[in-house]
């Protein structure tokens, strides 16, 4: 394999050429280091399409971020706090981010559903909702990148104490034993450590032999146990049990107390009515829980089963009152007694408030033979049942024609049929007679109480026939267009005519519109308002088995055909074509009713077009409507419009044909777009992008660029002219000349020969080069947060601190520390140590650079440094060796008042192995002492011979001397084309 880099000017290609040799892998064109001008330079390097690649970072309220044992990182935070991930990828095209967890709660809803964002935010996060969280990030390039985290969530609760009392007989009743043990159980993440204490004193089994301290099995949450053996006088005591996790999250300790007396015992209750409690609706409820035992004394509390209590209902201690009582009030009401010494003491009454509802009936013919019919000579049952409260003190009476109903021989009443539902009256006649034809009343009461009778009538004769049940004709299929009314009908005939049952056949499970599996309709009519496609189906209408004949249901099925709309796709696509070339533009009917596309209108720019040509005979329902252009031009390049109806409604498919280009999509994969230059405080940005599909349209001549610095209108625009640019081709050009620490908005935009494409935007901020772990010459001028990866020494007094002149204290002392960095601008950054109060005399701060690889035998360290005020101290630079663990050796030092200006320091050093360099601040005799840094370098080989440049002293504005003017933005452009041979 070999590359073969051209260099062009002004279209003419120039004499220049370099090759690469090697296998393959050997030359990889995109990353290929060239030796540029400081002016703006496009290079054009080969089809590059990076995978995606993905870092977890943490921004929300951590407290605790760290790899375990198992090389995973565990996010350590506080229940309650607000958790904020961010997931950080790289890759070209930009990849999607999708972040999904597991563990933790299966009823958490971010289990089951999934954030595309490389942000994810929780506020006030819940216990349930710790567990792993994964990142995943994909560009359809090579396989997704996956990272994950796992989420700790800390929390401690309030610790219960519980006391538990036995007695045992020792020595054949001699004398009893009494042993205590109290239990303490808390939830907590990590597990607590406990402490019990008896009044001040520190319970554990080394001193006292009457106490065992042990966690018990098969118990809830964290538990430590407490035993009392062979109880003492000196046991009854006050005791707490602490609780603690250690500060973590800065989670306080928690404890509880409790008093052991010779009076301590668990509660008791008894009731003030029976269990069963059986009133009538209207009355008022009173019910007492009346405690009998329990040392402390214990709380009382009301409750009730299912739900709250009844609205009215109040509950004093041990007293509840329920005024008018409703059948809706009936059910179980709970009294607990607790004090925390052995078991709850529960009691509970059974509510139970007469009532009577829906009387209902049923005719059964002779089962013994089968027969669906009433006949002479055979017998017949008629059965009668009531839902009631309570259901087993319900009284049936049976009168025929008004009069009471006889027993005999032939006329039985029984009760509790085991066919039939609980408690109904049946009354059964035996080889039934004419002269048992009648009308026939069930009435049903409650003896004496003031609940109102219900009663059914039933007539027995020979019109008395079991059901049928049709749709009426026209009407087995009802069609309705969408958000209209429907109704579905079903006949039923037959004496008595029970009502009709409706429910979905041809979906399963499927619920009915109003929610239910079944409905009742008394006149066999269901309605529906406002229908939808989703109701469309088979509806099935049966005899219900109540009411009516107790035989075999009756059905028939009613057809629902709800008419909508049609869908269309594409609803709105981007054609781009190059110019000249034919175009096809098709609307497809994705789904409708009915399922066919009656008229197609199509319109360019809202004007009507002539109807395309017909869709063949043979297709006899289209699905479809195309529209062909023979060649695209300025003049056709515009909107288009396909309306297609199914006499139901209408929907659009849009087409914007055009030949403009695609937008740029800008390349994320640069480990390090910014270039820094020493002295001038301006930095380089290497831009790059791709061509979104450059084939789809005429070829890019070149791009339109567009550079203005944020908060300001003005911008500078350029040209950049291109040869041919393939798919996947990285194009890279070199912003030069952009000011340190301004951020700029780029704007670029594609030309063809049809004119201006799509143009695409980013903003690019200023970030400072870290050069950790490998050695670069880029200068760190403290102007990024990250401070080039410096961090600030644990083992120091006192911390350096990163400011510029709008952000420092405008109270600061007077006549020490540099008003600005050195560049002079209020924007720029430097490091600097305070030395007002709390700092003392010979307080030290040390700022530690990254570890560097030694791969030369000299390095030379140059750095700014500001040192005016009347108590200076010292400025020391230090080396760090880390071949054989961690060595300091002092490279430089420098103290005193230096005036108000900043000088630079050359300072050659040679590492033996892995190094540091530590800038060291020692606090002077008072407060004017602040000392400043600013634009380190390390570079290879040695120092400079001269180790003072009059050039690089910067004077600070107020004392007179003029400062050098900065390059202009913007130098002549050269342009390179990196061709790829194989």
């Amino acid at each position: 394999m070999s590359w073969i880099l051209k260099r062009w000017d002004s279209g003419k290609e120039v004499s220049k050429e370099e090759t690469c040799e090697g296998p393959p892998g050997a030359c990889q064109a995109p990353r290929l280091k060239l030796q540029l001008s400081d002016e703006g330079d496009l290079l054009m390097l080969d089809t590059l399409r990076a995978p995606a690649q993905a870092q977890i970072v943490h921004a929300g309220q951590a407290c605790v971020v760290k790899e375990d044992n198992i090389s995973e990182r565990v996010y350590t935070i506080r229940e309650g706090d607000t958790l904020v991930l961010q997931c950080l990828v790289t890759g070209h095209p930009r990849p999607q981010v999708r972040w999904t967890k597991t563990a933790g709660s299966a009823s958490d809803k971010f289990q089951e559903t999934s954030v595309f964002n490389e942000t994810l935010r929780i506020e006030r996060i819940a216990r349930t909702q710790g567990g792993r969280y994964y990142c995943k990030a994909e560009n359809g390039v090579g396989v997704p990148a996956i990272k994950s985290i796992r989420v700790d969530v800390q929390y401690l609760d309030e610790p219960v104490l519980t006391v538990h009392q036995t007695v045992s007989d020792v020595r054949g009743n001699f004398y009893q034993e009494k042993t205590v043990f109290l239990r303490c159980t808390v939830s907590s993440n990590p597990p607590a450590r406990f402490i019990w204490k008896r009044g001040s004193d520190t319970l554990s089994h080394s001193q006292d032999n009457g106490v065992d301290i042990y966690e018990p099995l098969y118990t809830q949450g964290e538990t430590k146990v407490l035993k009392l053996k062979n109880l003492r006088p000196q046991d009854y005591a006050s005791y707490s049990c602490q609780v603690s996790v250690r500060n973590v999250c800065g989670i306080p300790d928690k404890a509880v107390s409790f008093r052991l007396t010779n009076t301590t015992a668990p509660p008791a209750l008894k009731l003030s009515v029976n269990e069963t409690l059986v009133v009538n609706p209207g009355e008022n409820v009173t019910v007492q829980c009346l405690l009998t035992g329990g040392d402390p004394l214990p709380q009382l509390q009301w409750s009730h089963g299912p739900g709250p209590l009844p609205l009215g209902a109040l509950a004093q201690g041990g007293t509840l009152s329920i005024p008018s009582v409703q059948a809706r009030d009936s059910g179980y009401y709970n009294c607990t007694a607790t004090n925390n010494v052995g078991n709850p003491a529960k009691k509970t009454v059974n509510l139970l408030v007469r009532s009577m509802k829906n009387a209902t009936f049923q005719i059964t013919p002779d089962v013994i033979k089968e027969s669906e019919n009433i006949q002479l000579g055979q017998d017949l049952k008629v059965s009668c049942h009531v839902d009631a409260v309570p259901q087993e003190k319900v009284t049936y009476q049976w009168f025929k024609n008004g009069k009471p109903a006889r027993m005999s021989k032939r006329l039985l009443v029984t009760r509790n049929d085991p066919e039939l539902p609980a408690v109904t009256s049946s009354l059964e006649l035996i080889d039934l007679h004419f002269s048992d034809y009648g009308t026939y009343l069930c009435v049903a009461s409650f003896p004496g109480a003031p609940v109102p009778d219900l009663s059914v009538e039933v007539n027995i004769s020979s019109e008395t026939v079991p059901p049928t049940i049709s749709v009426p004709k026209g009407r087995a299929v009802v069609t309705v267009r969408e958000g209209s009314p429907a109704e579905l009908q079903c006949e039923v005939r037959g004496k008595p005519r029970p009502p009709v049952l409706w429910s979905r056949v041809d979906k399963e499970a499927a619920l009915l519109p109003s929610g239910l599996p079944l409905e009742e309709t008394p006149d066999g009519k269901l309605r529906l308002e406002r229908v939808s496609r989703d109701m469309s189906g088979t509806y099935r209408c049966q005899t219900a088995r109540y009411n009516g004949f107790n035989v075999r249901p009756r059905e028939a099925q009613v057809q629902l055909n709800v008419q909508f709309p049609p869908e269309v796709e594409p609803g709105s696509q981007d054609v781009r074509q190059a110019l000249g070339r034919p175009v096809l533009l098709r609307c497809s009917l994705l789904r409708g009713s009915p399922q066919r596309i009656a008229s197609a209108v199509w319109r360019f720019k809202g004007q009507l077009l002539p109807p395309p040509p017909a869709v063949p005979v043979a297709a006899e329902a289209p699905d479809h409507s195309e529209l062909r252009l023979d060649a695209v031009t300025r003049e056709s390049s515009g909107s288009y419009e396909c309306s297609v109806s199914n006499d139901v409604g209408s929907a659009a498919c849009l087409f914007q044909v055009s030949a403009k280009a695609y937008s740029p999509e800008f390349y994320f994969d640069t480990p390090n777009p910014t270039r820094s230059h020493k002295l001038s405080k301006n930095y380089s940005y290497v831009l790059q992008w791709t061509q979104r599909e450059p084939d789809a349209v005429d070829p890019v001549l070149n791009y339109r660029l567009s550079v203005r610095q944020l908060n300001q209108h003005n911008a500078l625009v350029k040209a950049i002219p291109v040869r041919r640019v393939e798919k996947g081709q990285l194009l890279e050009y070199i912003l030069t000349d952009l000011r340190v620490p301004h951020s700029y908005e780029v704007r670029l935009t594609p030309y063809t020969t049809f004119g201006a494409g799509d143009m695409a935007s980013r903003i690019i901020h200023y970030t400072e080069p870290i050069s950790s772990p490998n050695l670069s010459d880029n200068t760190c001028h403290f102007e990024d947060e990250k401070i080039c990866g410096y961090t600030q020494d644990l083992t120091d007094n006192f911390d350096w601190t990163r400011q510029n002149a709008l952000t420092q204290n405008p109270k600061r002392s007077p006549n020490t520390g540099p008003p600005t960095d050195i560049s002079g601008t209020p924007e720029g950054y430097y490091m600097f140590i305070e030395t007002s109060r709390p700092r003392e005399l010979g307080d030290r701060a040390r700022l530690v650079s990254p570890l560097y690889n030694a791969s030369a035998k000299f390095y030379c360290v140059s750095f700014f440094y500001h040192m005016y005020g009347k108590h200076i101290g010292s400025l020391n630079l230090l080396v760090r060796s880390r071949n054989k663990g961690a060595l300091d050796t002092h490279a430089w030092s420098l103290s005193g008042n230096k005036g108000n200006v900043w000088q630079q320091a050359h300072v050659p050093i040679n590492p033996s192995g892995p190094f540091q360099i530590i800038f060291e601040g020692v606090r002077g005799s008072g407060y004017l002492g602040d000392i400043a840094i600013d634009d380190v370098t390390l570079k290879k080989g040695e120092c400079p011979r001269k180790q003072m440049d009059p050039n690089k002293v910067v004077v600070m504005p107020g004392s007179g001397a003029p400062r050098q003017p900065l390059p202009q933005l913007w130098g002549p452009v050269a342009t390179f084309l990196l061709a790829l041979q194989r």
